[in-house]
């Protein structure tokens, strides 16, 4: 019984990491006449894309981090 809870838990967390493959499941949109990127993972937009294209990506790896150390924080308080 305790194994068939712990594998259904780490059903439950592999199915939040796997999307679902299909066409609406995006992850980056790019507006180029905006001059938009927006991460749609953590709905984060930033607004200079040519600096985006050009590899200027910290910006949104920090807010990927950030967004993923809430996650990690929210878990651990349930």
């Amino acid at each position: 019984m305790e194994y068939e809870k712990y594998l259904n838990e780490i059903s439950a967390k592999r199915k939040t990491m796997v999307s679902t493959g299909d066409r609406s499941a995006k992850i980056r949109t790019y507006n180029y006449p905006q001059s938009r990127v927006t991460d749609h993972r953590i709905n984060y937009t930033m607004y200079n894309l040519p600096v985006f294209m050009d590899g200027e990506i910290q910006e949104v790896i920090d807010q990927l981090q950030v967004a993923e150390n809430a996650e990690r924080l929210k878990a651990a308080a349930e």
